[in-house]
């Protein structure tokens, strides 16, 4: 078994990664950010789908999962590649979960290579899977209030 490669890692607005809250009246979520929007986990393995994708540096990406670190959120994610442009031989969620363990994991991530759908389409999810980390408050633009200017 080959050694896991290191995930990237991409500073994003920490509202892409937000949670969200319930709105009781309107009866849902409300600013969540795209990408924890994205989180496809539990519909990979139940479904062999994925919800919307978000978009990163000309490519779709699909969430699999959220973390602490230093009390910040952070997101893993795999693209989301067409499948008549993937190399490798697909697989399925079932097919890697039925594996051994010590052959569950690729150098590449546990999603690499699974088949997936979003809407009527084959997808891929192609690792190594990235990580999406907030940025600092100094990295975040701050928007111009409108009366600076007066």
């Amino acid at each position: 078994m080959s050694a896991p490669v290191t995930p990237k890692k991409y500073r994003v607005d920490p509202a892409r990664l937000a949670s969200g809250t319930w709105c009781h009246t309107r009866d849902r979520l409300i600013g969540e950010g795209d990408i924890s929007a994205s989180y496809s986990a539990d519909k990979i393995g139940l479904e062999g789908k994925v919800r919307k994708p978000f978009a990163w540096q000309n490519a779709l990406w699909v969430c699999t999962g959220m973390r602490l670190m230093e009390s910040n959120r952070y997101a893993e994610a795999y693209r989301l590649v067409p499948e008549r442009f993937f190399n490798g031989e697909p697989t399925t969620y079932q097919e890697v979960a039925c594996l051994p363990a010590a052959e569950r994991f690729k150098p590449e991530g546990f999603y690499h290579g699974m088949r997936v759908r979003h809407g009527k389409q084959n997808f891929i999810l192609v690792g190594p899977c990235a990580s999406f980390v907030p940025k600092s408050n100094s990295e975040v633009p701050k928007q111009a209030d409108l009366f600076d200017a007066l």
